[in-house]
This record gives C-alpha cells, structure tokens and sequence, in this order.
C-alpha cells in the first residue's frame, strides 16, 4: 500500500473516529424525586440584593403578587388627613398611602371584575366614611331556617324566600368614591379583579389608609 493510501485511510478513520463522539449524546440527567418541591428550590437559589425592609427589598420578589403590606414606618408617622392621597393601579392591583411624593405604604387590592363590573379609573375625592358598612346591593340570602340559600347574591335580581334574609356583604373602613357605590373597603384580596366594582383592600393596610384620610382626600385610580 503506498504512503498516500495509508495516510488517507488512516485520515478516513480519525474523522470517523471524531464524529462518533461527537454524535453521542451526553448521558441523560437522572430525574427529580417525586417529592422534590421545585418552588421550593428556585425560593432557595433567589438572593435578595437589597437591604431587608427597604422597599427595593420588598418589590424585588414576588411584586406585585404579594399580600404583603410594605410599610414605611418613619413616613406613615408623619401621615394625616392633610398631606396624604392614595394611588390605585389597577394592572399590578396595589394600592398606595402617599404622603407628597414619596410611598408610605404599598398593599394589596383587588378591583372590579374585568369586562363586567371594572372599576372605573380616573381622579376621586373621598366623599363618605363609615367604618362599619354593608352592602345593600351585593351579599348572602337565607330561608327561614337561618341556611344559605345563595352566595354572591344581587337584591335587585335575586328572590329572598318567605321568612328568609338579605344580609349585605361586609364592607368595613367604607371609603366612597362615586354616586353609584363605588368605594374602598376592606375585603378579600387573594383573587384579582374579584369585586363588583369596589376596590377591596387588604385587611393589614386599610384600617391605616381609613385613619389617615379624611371626606375630600383625592384618590387617583390608574387602569
């Protein structure tokens, strides 16, 4: 066999010999247990880069899903019905105490029912407050016996059985906007847009927002 043939096939056979191992494929990883908690892990792996309590802390996980309330407390001592307004945005459902330009308190709301009772975004002033309130519209009916006859109830549209009770759900720290009943309460914030038009805030947060505003605090609502 001549110097060029062993060399070609010799060649022949280091290129077969390359694309071989570059074909196989690495061995597979071994799979998670069953009981591995993946949200747990990633909980695990996320570092926090801000000082806890400061509000960069707050807003760089989970934000805006959270429940939680950020408060400022140095700020919200300065707070009163003089120097205070509260935003809404809508998209990221939060709600915020101001004092001026600078956020006192930031948490949770829950807003209208998207496409048949949104809430209506604009300028407010706060023009009615009653900590303890029921709805007269929205709430529960009962027969006779004291049982539940339907939940999510409208006492314009819905019967309420002989002997039987609308009670109106509860609406504490009432806070109104509108002519028409909308307003901020306290409520269930832990689904989004879920009210029939109200902003519902977080239990933790709107007993403050009700003490330090007064009838005339200007409440802007963002969509």
């Amino acid at each position: 066999m001549s110097c060029h043939r062993k060399s070609a096939l010799v060649s022949s056979l280091l290129i077969g010999a390359f694309l071989s191992s570059c074909s196989s494929a690495p061995p597979p990883l071994p799979p998670l247990p069953p009981s591995t908690d993946l949200a747990k892990i990633k909980k695990a792996i996320f570092v926090n880069p801000y000082p806890p309590g400061t509000y960069d802390h707050f807003r760089a996980k989970n934000y805006p899903g959270t429940t939680r309330t950020w408060k400022n407390e140095s700020l919200l001592a300065t707070a009163n019905s003089l120097n205070t307004h509260v935003k809404i945005d809508i998209s990221d459902q939060r709600g915020f105490l101001m004092v001026g330009q600078e956020v006192a308190m930031d948490y949770r709301v829950s807003s209208g029912r998207r496409n048949k009772y949104d809430t209506p975004p604009g300028q407010f002033l706060i023009t009615e407050k009653l900590k303890d309130k029921r709805s007269n519209l929205y709430g529960t009916i009962y027969d006779a016996a004291g049982e539940k006859v339907k939940s999510d109830a409208d006492s314009r549209e819905d019967e309420v059985p002989e002997g039987g009770e609308f009670r109106g759900a509860p609406m504490s720290y009432w806070m109104r906007l509108t002519r028409d009943g909308i307003g901020m309460h306290k409520g269930d914030v832990s689904s989004r847009w879920a009210s029939h038009g109200c902003i519902r805030s977080h239990s933790s947060a709107v007993p403050i927002v009700f003490l330090k505003t007064s009838i005339g605090t200007p409440v802007s609502v963002e969509p």
